[in-house]
């Protein structure tokens, strides 16, 4: 049975994973590239690829906390990966306050997904080393 560090990188892992599906949705819930058309062909491009760069790293660290728990729980490198992810979110989580200041139900809903990915990963990245 896995221990408790073992739920805790999974659940970092389902977390990831929603957000790579929740990503490759975007072309069809925002109307891209319809709906970019009014800013330039660069930004249009960056925009899109930046978009399809998180899916893969969402959908790597799925992987990685989904294939190799221990590794990631039980090695300097792999807290590292996860202190790192954590980073990502806390960051995450002030530039939506920054950038994206809508009193809007669904931005304080995404709001509070991405605390979840910064507490979910703190939290691993600061208990791996007691994983078995």
């Amino acid at each position: 049975m896995p221990n408790h560090v073992d739920w805790l990188i999974f659940a970092c892992g389902a977390h990831s994973a929603a957000f790579a599906l929740f990503h490759l949705a975007f072309w069809r819930l925002f109307g891209w590239p319809r709906t970019l058309q009014a800013t330039s062909h660069t930004n249009r491009a960056i925009l899109q690829i930046a978009n399809a760069q998180l899916v893969w790293v969402f959908g790597a660290i799925a992987l990685l906390c989904f294939a190799m728990p221990g590794e990631l729980a039980g090695t300097l490198l792999g807290r590292a990966v996860l202190a790192g992810m954590a980073g990502f979110w806390w960051l995450r989580l002030v530039l939506q306050r920054v950038w994206l200041r809508l009193p809007h139900p669904l931005v304080h809903a995404l709001s509070g997904l991405f605390l979840v990915g910064a507490l979910l990963f703190t939290v691993a990245a600061t208990r791996g080393s007691a994983a078995g």
